[in-house]
């Protein structure tokens, strides 16, 4: 069993490992983003209105926002890596009721499934990633580990997106719990098993406070980013995008967001007060663009590259600043950072739905903007949260 005196002395020791998550973890945000891309298919084969249907990735964040903390206390004590494997079968069965289900209710079982798997799977990577590399390493080692997020944005919700416009929606996530079956297989003959979270004592020193306000930001910047990216397939389409395109374009917003991952990794360790402000900063201005641009496709496309090119690194951001107030176990701040982004979710495609019903795209956008920049704001006066080392 792998102890923290045991940890690598370096991150590439751990690399393997590291990799292992990140696959899964693609796995698991293409399954939760996934009607994103495809909302105007379910919307039409069970005849609901795309605010209706946005209701899945609503449903699904709620789950995980209200399960995530009890779910990740009252498995404390369990090994991490049984844990780990039954979280990720989790997705398998969520995306085969999805792809067999014959009404709009059978299918957000489904989401409630992986909503609830969910819960329990982010809490459990993040610790996991977290024991595999000294303390100084756990910013790279979060950025590693979340490129699986990027990538379900790059790879995961456009390739879903493409073969649900060519064959069916269905089809979609039949693939996708193939894909997730076999990543399941690979955890289990790949990944070393970590020692669990010791109980929560003396032994972690660092402020509560600290914690619930990396906590708040992180809630408020997936509040704002949801609250546009919910719809965003919908904003594409009615800037004069064509249906065969979306895909396509979704591939380019997610290819932004592993550059900018790739580009701020290594200041999440050297720099993390200066990422906590800069991150949402650009991420607001450049919601704020949108707003602007909109309805014209071209400036909307470039201005959205921008934003999800800055929210590439938003995940390792606030893992790895809520392990650093030592406040908790990995687990733990794990768990609140997964609840508090997927209220963030379900919160931003509630808001986005009722924005949409009264004032319109471009408002939506413009709402987004100001919530997130409030997380810019809170970066700036939380010092202690935030440290600038």
């Amino acid at each position: 069993m792998t102890t923290s005196q045991d940890a690598p002395a370096t991150l590439g020791t751990a690399r393997t490992g590291l990799l292992v998550l990140a696959v899964a973890v693609f796995g698991a945000v293409t399954t939760e983003l996934l009607p994103v891309g495809l909302l105007p298919q379910i919307s039409a084969s069970f005849d609901v209105d795309s605010g209706t249907a946005g209701l899945l990735v609503t449903a699904y964040a709620v789950m995980v926002a209200v399960l995530s903390v009890p779910l990740a206390l009252l498995t404390r004590r369990l090994p991490r890596k049984p844990v780990l494997l039954t979280t990720i079968g989790g997705y398998v069965v969520s995306n085969l009721v999805a792809a067999v289900a014959p009404t709009f209710a059978v299918l957000a079982a489904g989401r409630i499934v992986g909503g609830i798997t969910h819960a329990l799977f982010f809490s459990v990577c993040i610790g996991y990633a977290a024991r595999l590399v000294p303390p100084g390493l756990t910013g790279r080692a979060m950025a590693l580990a979340s490129v699986g997020v990027s990538g379900g944005l790059v790879l995961g919700v456009p390739l879903s997106t493409a073969l649900g416009d060519a064959v069916g929606w269905r089809s979609a996530y039949w693939c996708l719990a193939v894909l997730v079956a076999l990543v399941l297989v690979l955890a289990a003959v790949v990944l070393p098993p970590v020692e669990g979270p010791r109980e929560e004592s003396a032994a972690h020193p660092g402020r509560r406070r600290d914690l619930a306000t990396v906590v708040l930001a992180n809630g408020l910047a997936y509040l704002g980013t949801y609250v546009l990216y919910t719809y965003v397939s919908v904003l594409l389409l009615d800037a004069g995008a064509s249906e065969r395109w979306v895909g396509p374009a979704l591939l380019l917003f997610g290819a932004c967001g592993l550059v900018g991952l790739r580009a701020t990794a290594a200041q999440l360790d050297h720099r993390p007060r200066l990422s906590a402000i800069l991150v949402p900063g650009v991420m607001a201005a450049s919601l704020a663009a949108v707003a602007v641009a909109y309805p014209r496709l071209a400036p909307v496309i470039v201005c959205a590259m921008v934003w999800l090119a800055a929210f590439g690194p938003a995940a390792s951001l606030y893992q790895s600043a809520s392990i650093r107030t030592c406040a908790s176990t990995p687990e733990t701040a794990g768990a609140w950072i997964n609840a508090s982004s997927n209220a963030g979710i379900g919160g931003g495609a509630a808001i986005g739905a009722l924005v949409i019903a009264h004032g319109g795209l471009g408002w939506v956008a413009a709402v987004a903007a100001a919530i997130v920049a409030s997380s810019a704001v809170l970066a700036w006066a939380a010092r202690s949260a935030f440290p600038a080392r």
